[in-house]
């Protein structure tokens, strides 16, 4: 039988040695098992000697190989997948469509999808056990206009699958069939759960969604991709610890008397005092914080005024502000708000704030990562496992591990002599990191089912 032994996933797992060690709850002895061995066509008929269950039987066909057979017959069905949501994409809240389609092509597989109330996600349970393994996948669409050349370029005019949720989708489908056709011919280690879900991109996000209706009963531990151009298709990023930041957003408002320009000491200057609060508010935060913390307050839009001679009435700046770990989080809003209003009165204005919190950041467990990484260099090859970095993003990921376990890894769609980014409209993927994904993901999952970790 093919094993990934615990050596092996601490091997795999200096991929990620800027980070603390591994921890040692997976002990030397324990064994984190990948079923790489099917019975033939004929033992999964019911040849199986009295007595003996399904996964007990002798296997002839190991999992790399049963991989290799299911891509070689299905990988074409996982690209029309991608291109089929690429084509159609939808919307924050509005993913209806998408949820139907995914729906329809797991119930032609023989599986029971369950769509969530509002019909803009679903779930699929796949074997059977009180332990469940989770896999997520987002569908939802950006805003942005796709201006490709490509025959799956979008019909939706202005929206666009520009950050890889519809490789995402397709990916977890294909894993989803691949998961059941293992549990046909021989059963499975445990239960496994799909989770398709809506509004990763807008809040209120989609993540508290699916956990109200259910996606986290029962389940031990959930793991997700994330598609980045920064690799290369092939090639598996993966961290322990902080992955993304949180994400909150505020917006400051400022009133005052306005007046002409040539007489600015009679008017509360409404530009110079927004001004200040763009460039001060982030250097002053900074200085207030341990240096070993990273905070990135950026603002993305100013709006004061109209004519070069006229000292508006209203003023108004918009930002994002992001943090890695949660203690640093739960602390910057009091802070942040403190400072703008510091500011702004030095100026001579008062200030209106309205700080809005977004998503958590998301934190792997470490043992997760670990057989992430494991699983990865066992699927593809040690090579593939790279450390990711730290990301700034945020990603709503990152309620399910406030809760449970688990691990988000970067999956690489990056396509050689290309510079392309997320959230871009020309954002591509080397469509073989589909097949990649499958292949990971199923190892990943069948370790975490048998891993005593979780």
């Amino acid at each position: 039988m093919y094993t990934l032994t615990a050596e092996k996933v601490v091997e795999m797992g200096t991929a990620t040695k800027s980070n603390e060690p591994l921890p040692s709850a997976i002990a030397p002895e324990a064994c984190l098992v990948v079923p790489a061995a099917l019975p033939s066509h004929d033992t999964a008929a019911g040849s199986a000697s009295p007595g003996t269950t399904a996964s007990e039987q002798v296997m002839s066909t190991p999992l790399p190989d049963f991989l290799d057979g299911w891509l070689a017959a299905h990988a074409a069905e996982v690209v029309a997948a991608r291109r089929h949501i690429h084509a159609n994409p939808r919307l924050s809240r509005q993913e209806h469509d998408t949820a139907d389609y995914v729906a329809a092509r797991l119930a032609e597989a023989g599986l029971e999808p369950q769509l969530i109330p509002d019909g803009t996600g679903l779930t699929c349970d796949i074997g059977t056990g009180d332990r469940v393994i989770a896999i997520r996948a987002d569908m939802d669409a950006l805003p942005i206009n796709d201006p490709k050349q490509v025959p799956y370029r979008s019909s939706v005019e202005g929206v666009c699958h520009a950050c890889g949720h519809d490789a995402h989708t397709a990916m977890l489908l294909g894993v989803g069939r691949v998961l059941h056709e293992l549990e046909r011919r021989e059963g499975l280690p445990g239960r496994f759960r799909l989770v398709f879900q809506p509004s990763e991109e807008q809040f209120p996000s989609g993540a508290p969604t699916m956990i109200k209706y259910g996606a986290l009963t029962d389940v031990a531990a959930i793991f997700a991709f994330h598609c980045d151009p920064q690799f290369q298709a092939g090639q598996i990023g993966v961290r322990n610890g902080p992955l993304t930041a949180a994400c909150d957003v505020m917006e400051v408002r400022m009133a005052g008397r306005g007046g002409h320009t040539s007489r600015p000491h009679l008017t509360h200057d409404l530009v110079n005092a927004i001004g200040r609060v763009v460039v001060d508010v982030p250097a002053l935060v900074n200085r207030r914080l341990d240096p070993r913390q990273s905070v990135a307050i950026v603002f993305g839009a100013v709006q004061a005024g109209e004519a070069a001679n006229a000292i508006p009435q209203e003023a108004l700046a918009r930002a994002t502000v992001r943090v890695h770990g949660r203690e640093t989080w739960d602390m910057i809003p009091d802070l942040v708000q403190e400072v703008t209003r510091s500011v702004a009165r030095a100026s001579g204005v008062e200030c209106e704030i309205d700080y809005r919190r977004g998503v958590p950041p998301v934190v792997n467990d470490r043992s997760a990562s670990a057989m992430f990484a494991g699983a990865a260099a066992a699927a593809l090859g040690p090579e593939a496992v790279v450390e990711a970095p730290m990301s700034m993003g945020g990603e709503d990921f990152a309620y399910y591990l406030e809760q449970i376990p688990g691990a988000m890894a970067r999956l690489g769609v990056g396509r050689p002599g290309e510079r392309l980014d997320i959230h871009q409209g020309n954002f591509d993927i080397d469509e073989t990191a589909l097949s990649h994904g499958v292949r990971v993901m199923t190892h990943t999952v069948l370790a975490a089912a048998q891993s005593p970790a979780f």
